[in-house]
């Protein structure tokens, strides 16, 4: 049953999680299927409501970005669908589609009514609007026998008074409402998510196992995720306003720093109040620096405007010291490289905005905006690799205490960070009380060489690893073959598949499409073909099969203990 989103819109805050007593048992992680379902359901809804309020706003104001910014959330629509496509099939993605559009198009008739002042057409609106949430919930009920139709009706209510009363506010001038009601609406949408992953989970026990969305870490994840992935679409925000001269930009700007608030609260309850509030510090003036960037380009001010880079380059390496220096799991070089995609990405969104360049300026925002949640995915599993018994895990010698040292996290799941991972080819942590049974298995590929090792002894492949486009890439065929996968290629649908007898991943050279399980995904880097033969992604391949992935000098490792 859904609740008041009033008792729950606020963050998922750390010190409760690491509060919890945790079960002794297999060593804790923030990734697996549930775990991942969770994510990305979360991460497209609550994009959903952030995307529809700007698009009402472009609308009453008559901005030229209008048709742009509906383009984003009309992406943003693909991408639920074929979400709810890998679960379900093509046709109930297809079925879903016009349903869930439509109350995108109500929200459309509703500006345009209010635009219009005309009452009779904003309430037909609003009534095509509660017919639109019986129906959606209707879908969502037939298709999984552990939803509750009446319980889904009262969350999409929820969800859409949330958008109107955002839309409402907007148009009274009540700014200070507008910004807090759309954190709201943002933050409900992963409330939502949680909904369906749940009952998707209990819908496909097969399919998710042992590593249930329910998990302490899992929370982390999914805590982490939502602000900094807000922070991004807030960022954007904050600047097209500043450049507009908008009446709003001060409330826009204040929603940003309750975001750095929320943030900063977050990493407190990590590493305390101490480390939370040089945290706030150091990350708030990247923010400034931003105000500072659009200042500049008011003023035409080419000086200035370099000045905040040069000031957001100096940022980047002090924000990933800190981290670094919190926790022995992150290394510097790789956070400093995904911080600079982070500032390149909101600057790209600006300029192109003030270029006129709308497509580029929302394709900037919604890229921002999926990186933050991948940047999240970093720091809360090297969070839990630092404190594995309160995430029920098991510690793996030493203290668990703040600063501890434990197995090295695979920084290069970032966009960037595949040159910079920790190195290591450890064998996996064991338990105290582990079998003695369980053995390691160690691939080790080399760039630029045809040579590879497993566990020591040494073979050769007839292509060779390579870095394309600052991603480190593996020949397919020779890890299959060491990992107990068999592989196999669909000519007629140029279909790559491995099914390593627990998981079936199916994917298609010079696309970033893949289906693990059936479930459609969207990988960080394409796979791609050299010589006759398919290179993968060494970062996804390692991720989706749960390999401990290291980097150091050339020499490529991947390890798991069975």
């Amino acid at each position: 049953m859904f609740k008041s989103v009033l008792s729950k819109v606020c963050i998922v805050l750390m010190a409760v999680v690491l509060l919890v007593p945790a079960t002794a048992g297999a060593a804790a992680t923030t990734k697996g299927a549930g775990s991942d379902l969770r994510a990305a359901l979360g991460q497209i809804l609550g994009e959903h409501a952030l995307l529809a309020i700007i698009a009402m706003q472009k609308g009453i104001d008559g901005k030229a970005d209008f048709d742009q910014a509906a383009a984003a959330l009309n992406a943003n629509t693909d991408d639920l669908t074929a979400a709810i496509a890998s679960v379900y099939g093509d046709a109930a993605g297809q079925a879903f589609k016009p349903i869930w559009a439509s109350h995108i198009g109500f929200f459309v008739d509703y500006v345009k009514a209010t635009a219009a002042n005309d009452s009779a057409a904003k309430q037909k609106a609003k009534d095509n609007l509660a017919a639109y949430k019986v129906q959606q919930a209707k879908f969502f009920a037939d298709a999984n026998p552990n939803l509750q139709q009446a319980a889904l009706e009262a969350g999409l209510e929820e969800h859409i008074n949330m958008l109107l009363k955002a839309f409402d506010d907007y148009v009274a001038k009540d700014y200070t409402s507008v910004y807090t009601t759309a954190d709201q609406a943002y933050k409900h949408m992963f409330m939502f998510g949680d909904i369906l992953s749940g009952a998707i989970e209990k819908q496909f026990p097969d399919k998710f196992t042992s590593d249930a969305s329910t998990t302490q870490a899992s929370d982390l994840r999914s805590g982490l995720g939502i602000v900094l992935g807000e922070h991004a679409t807030l960022a954007v925000w904050a600047m097209q306003k500043g450049i507009d001269g908008a009446p709003d930009f001060d409330q826009a700007a204040a929603q940003l720093n309750k975001n750095t608030d929320e943030l900063s609260a977050a990493v407190a309850s990590v590493y305390g109040d101490a480390a939370g509030q040089s945290f706030k510090t150091i990350w708030g003036s990247h923010i400034g620096y931003f105000v500072d960037y659009v200042k500049a380009t008011a003023a035409n001010d080419s000086t200035a405007k370099q000045k905040a880079k040069d000031e957001l380059a100096e940022y980047k390496v002090e924000q990933a010291k800190f981290f670094a220096d919190a926790n022995p799991n992150l290394q510097q070089a790789a956070l400093e490289a995904g911080l600079e995609e982070h500032i390149n990405m909101l600057l790209m969104a600006f300029d192109d905005y003030v270029a006129k360049n709308y497509t580029g300026a929302y394709d900037q925002e919604r890229k921002a905006y999926a990186h933050m949640f991948m940047f999240g995915d970093i720091l809360s599993e090297a969070i839990v690799n630092q404190f594995p018994t309160k995430f029920g895990g098991t510690a793996s010698g030493g203290s668990t205490t703040p600063g501890s040292t434990t197995a090295p996290v695979d920084h290069s799941n970032m966009p960037g960070m595949d040159n910079s991972s920790s190195g290591s080819t450890g064998s996996g942590n064991t338990t105290a009380d582990a079998s003695p049974e369980l053995k390691t298995k160690v691939i080790q590929f080399t760039l630029n060489s045809k040579t590879y090792m497993v566990n020591g002894k040494s073979a050769t492949m007839t292509t060779k690893p390579i870095v394309y486009k600052g991603s480190t890439y593996i020949p397919v065929r020779y890890l299959a073959a060491n990992i107990g996968a068999t592989m196999s290629y669909n000519n007629k649908t140029k279909t790559t598949t491995l099914n390593t007898g627990q998981d079936v991943i199916e994917f298609w050279a010079n696309s970033k499409i893949y289906k693990l399980n059936n479930m459609q995904m969207k990988a960080d880097a394409m796979v791609i073909s050299r010589d006759g033969r398919t290179l993968v992604p060494v970062r996804w391949i390692a991720d989706t099969f749960d390999w401990k992935l290291g980097y150091n000098n050339g020499v490529i490792s991947l390890s798991k203990t069975y």
